[in-house]
Formats: structure tokens, sequence, C-alpha cells
């Protein structure tokens, strides 16, 4: 009998141990460093949630899964979102995350944005909002109303950085973000003051910062081209920036800017149209931004890159000299442009 009630322990004993493995050693079956998986509406279910953890290779062992997930009660619980799953996590780390609803942070990576449809197809491949939904947001000045903004202006409130939302956070919330942390943006560094100081709003100056962005890459040029713009508005001249045409024609390869792309009726136009453009045409940068507000003052009216194609520009306050630069970059231009049409019809030998 003491030998019965000994095999017993040890049997009871040995089951402990294999399942306190079974449970605490990992249970993951991928090699990535880690992965996620989406529970949509309407598919918490158990079967659904343990048949898609499997389908993905996520978890090796969903048996375990489902009978520890009975003894937590979970899965009558279980919220739509984005989870997130280590590698080397365990079974039991995993059913206290559905448990609980610990669902992933996302990060919403804004950049450059030149047109509403960018940011819908951002929004739509990261959170739970498809791009028609972003989109008709976007368009709906009634939608808009709140953040002070129009369907021109919209993108004047969005300053690119890093926000972090849940998959299947409200499209609403994602604005009130957007919306805060611009608030905070211009609240800042007496960004307002100095925006009333060369005359502008700061809806204003953001729609000049998204220009100044798109003409270059140099900081340092991009001061002195802050001040031909000022300086041009302030004169009431046309603005007659190229990037605005790419924009109107909604071309952003264009690498040359023909006579014949600047009759376009757009109001983006800004040779044919005086001021600045009705919104603006891309999300400039905060460091661009700060670049406007702080643009030294010049005399100059007139800008042209330098035919040695460094990125860097001639600045001139008077059309002659403007136009001595401009036909020694054309021509430097026109010979760049005969050597790669020369190149690209020699064949190959």
């Amino acid at each position: 009998m003491k030998k019965f009630f000994l095999y017993l322990i040890l049997i009871f004993l040995a089951a402990g141990v294999w399942l306190t493995w079974f449970v605490f050693v990992s249970t993951t079956a991928f090699e990535e460093k880690t992965k996620y998986f989406v529970i949509e509406e309407g598919k918490t279910g158990k079967d659904t949630v343990l048949a898609m953890l499997q389908k993905k290779y996520i978890v090796k062992h969903t048996t375990a899964l489902s009978l520890i997930g009975d003894q937590l009660k979970i899965w009558d619980n279980i919220k739509p979102g984005k989870y997130e799953v280590k590698r080397g996590e365990n079974i039991l780390n995993i059913a206290r995350m559905l448990k609980y609803s610990r669902q992933a942070q996302i990060n919403l990576v804004i950049n450059k944005l030149r047109i509403k449809e960018d940011l819908a197809k951002l929004i739509s491949k990261n959170f739970n909002s498809d791009s028609v939904a972003v989109i008709n947001f976007l368009t709906s000045n009634d939608s808009l109303q709140e953040y002070h903004v129009d369907t021109s202006t919209v993108f004047t409130m969005i300053i690119p950085d890093t926000y972090k939302f849940y998959w299947n956070t409200p499209l609403r919330k994602i604005f009130n973000k957007l919306y805060e942390t611009n608030t905070n943006y211009w609240n800042n560094n007496d960004r307002i003051s100095k925006s009333k100081s060369i005359n502008f709003t700061p809806v204003q100056t953001y729609i000049l910062a998204s220009i100044v962005e798109e003409e270059t890459n140099k900081d340092d040029d991009r001061a002195k081209i802050a001040s031909v713009y000022i300086n041009r508005l302030n004169k009431n001249m046309a603005l007659q920036a190229c990037p605005t045409i790419k924009y109107a024609m909604k071309d952003f390869s264009l690498t040359r800017i023909y006579e014949k792309y600047l009759s376009n009726p757009s109001a983006y136009n800004t040779y044919r149209h005086k001021g600045l453009p009705p919104g603006p045409i891309c999300t400039p940068s905060p460091k661009t931004i700060d670049i406007v507000l702080n643009a030294p003052k010049t005399d100059y009216l007139f800008f042209v890159a330098k035919a040695d194609f460094s990125g860097y520009h001639h600045f001139s306050s008077n059309f002659q000299e403007h136009n001595a630069y401009a036909k020694e970059y054309q021509k430097a231009l026109d010979i760049w442009m005969a050597k790669k049409q020369e190149k690209e019809e020699t064949p190959e030998p």
C-alpha cells in the first residue's frame, strides 16, 4: 500500500513538474524578435482566436492555451485589438495578455506627406480605419471645424513626429492628438509671437514652410529662400515657387518646370495667383517651420539653383543679376539632360 501511495505521489509530482514546464517555458513558434496579431471586431470567439494564432505560427500549443484560457475565463471577455507577442513568451503570459487586453501600442510615424491620400494610406495601414473613412474625414469641413482648419488647411495641424496609439483608436482621437501636439508646438518657444512679427498667422507660416521644405534640403539655403518669399509677399509679388506647380499638377517626379506648366489654373499655381496657396503642399519638418520663423532680414527677391548642381542657390536682389545666374543654370541643365538622353539611347555593348 505504501508503495502505491509513493508511486501516486511521484506521478503527481511528475505531472506538476511537467505542467509547470509546459506553462512557463517558451510556447512561441516564430524566429522573429516579436510578432503581432490582430483580433478583429466580431472575431473574438475562442475557436477563432486559437485558429488564428496557430495559422500565424504564433503559439505552438493552442491546446494548452485553450485549457489555461478556460481556467482564467478569458474567452468571453477578449477585446478586439492588435497584440504583441515576443519570442520566447510563455502560455501563461499570453493568456494574461488576452485576459487583461494588454494591446500593443503602434507608432504612427509622420514624416513628409503631400496629399490627403498619403495620410489616409498611412492611417489605414496601421489602424482599424479604412482609407475611405479617413478621406471622408479629411474632406469634410464639418469634421474639421473643431480643429479650426478646413479641407485646404487640414495638414497645417500636423506636426511631423512619432505618435503612439492603439490599433482600434477611433479616428477622432487620432486627430485630437495631432491637434493637441500642434497646439503645444505653437505655444512653445515664442512661435506665435515670431509668426506675428513677420505678419503671418501660424497657418500661413506653416504653408510657407511647406514650400521652403520642397525647395531644397540645405538648411542654410532654406533660411535665405524663406526671406525671399517673405520679401515677395510684402511687395505683393507672385511667389513663383516651382514646388507649387508640381503640387498643382500632382506630379512630384518633375525635375524641370516648363513654360507650358505655368498655365495650370489651379489655385496652387503661384505663378498665376499672388499670395500663398490655399493650403500647404506638404507637411514640413518642425525644423523648417522654425527656419521660416527665424528667417534673416535680406533684400533678396530672386534665387536660382547653382550650375554646379550642389543643391545650393544664387540669391539676388535685382532681376538682371538673377537672370544671368538663371541662364547659367539653364545652360548647365540642358547639357546634363542631353548627356543623359544620349546615354539612354546608346545601346549596351
